[in-house]
């Protein structure tokens, strides 16, 4: 094992030099254009030449790559156990419904106001209302997940559940929408964009605890994933507990999609192509290399992506939903047709 670690050491040197490079360029890119040598004294701490430039770096540009690196490496991970769980090249974070969930409690929130009353519209201007109504949606759907994982035997049948919320909460947003005002239907329909510059730190560092517990909860996961890809008769016959280590699979995938969800929206294709660039570029499946590779590749994928929508010198954001998606799948279609191999 210490001999396949130190095989794949100079690409995780790689990515992480990749990935401090990408975290500057990300940083330098915006509207207003600030030197280089101004971000780097910034960020150390030494005195800027003008106070807007410190104030432009420490509470909007580095707050949103790092929000990146957060996002991109969470769903990322998210993406890869569903895959390794329902041991399906298509799985991703959403497919257990708990990203529908989140956009659901939002869409009470922002459009529910027409039926509900005025107190979800004078709410709706909180970034904290927005993540608290995400984060109760998401919530409710992992509980319902949950009590349907102990009530099925069956891997798939849990996928198939899942598929059968989203579609539920789905139409749900449509009712909600479609007795709704234009500029409620509007103000949803930037949410669902997803955004990584809405945060403060405040915001930040409660995503950040969140994040980390549960990342921790992944690497503990480690054995119990590797004998999942063999199948789980496999799995069972080295003494895994297959229905404790589901459950926890799908509770960890739950928190990093809902929260994630909950702070920067839906983000589409990340969780689900990431695994899959890891795989190639590694060229293994053994989760003690993906895991990392995994957070590596996600968080330099979407501060890329977050980079493009910038615009560089231009005032205007595009949706980091259609970037990702944009600059992503020519991506992983060029690879998987170059490597011819795919690793489940």
């Amino acid at each position: 094992m210490k001999n396949l670690t130190n095989t794949y050491t100079p690409y995780f040197i790689l990515l992480s030099i990749l990935l401090i490079i990408f975290f500057i360029l990300n940083i330098s890119f915006g509207s207003v254009v600030i030197p280089l040598k101004e971000i780097f004294n910034i960020i150390l701490g030494e005195p800027a030449s003008k106070e807007s430039w410190k104030t432009i770096i420490i509470n909007y540009r580095l707050p949103k790559a790092i929000t990146a690196i957060l996002v991109g490496s969470g769903l990322s991970i998210s993406g890869l156990l569903m895959q390794t769980l329902f041991r399906n090249p298509l799985a991703g974070p959403f497919v257990l419904g708990i990203s529908s969930g989140a956009s659901l409690g939002v869409a009470l929130l922002i459009l529910g106001s027409s039926v509900f009353g005025s107190f979800f519209l004078a709410s709706v201007f909180s970034n904290w209302a927005l993540a608290i109504a995400a984060s109760l949606g998401a919530f409710l759907v992992l509980l319902a997940v949950i009590i349907a994982a102990n009530k099925v035997r069956n891997t798939m049948s849990i996928l198939i559940i899942g598929l059968m919320f989203g579609s539920l909460t789905s139409a749900i947003i449509s009712v909600l929408a479609y007795f709704s005002e234009a500029e409620q239907i509007q103000q949803y329909l930037f949410w669902s964009f997803g955004s990584l510059g809405n945060l403060t730190w405040k915001e930040l560092s409660v995503f950040g605890v969140i994040y980390l517990t549960a990342i921790s909860g992944t690497f503990l996961l480690i054995k119990p994933l590797n004998s999942l890809l063999l199948g789980e008769n496999y799995a069972k016959s080295l003494g895994i507990n297959i229905k404790k280590n589901r459950i926890f699979i799908l509770i960890l995938t739950s928190i990093l999609t809902g929260v994630i969800t909950a702070f920067s929206g839906p983000i589409a294709f990340v969780g689900l192509a990431v695994p899959h660039i890891a795989k190639l570029v590694f060229s293994t499946s053994n989760h003690k290399i993906i895991l990392p590779g995994v957070m590596l590749i996600g968080s330099i994928v979407l501060l890329i992506c977050d980079s493009i929508a910038q615009l560089p010198t231009s005032e205007f954001t595009l949706p980091i939903n259609a970037i990702t998606s944009l600059f992503g799948a020519p991506v992983v279609i060029w690879l998987l047709v170059r490597k011819k191999k795919i690793y489940i």
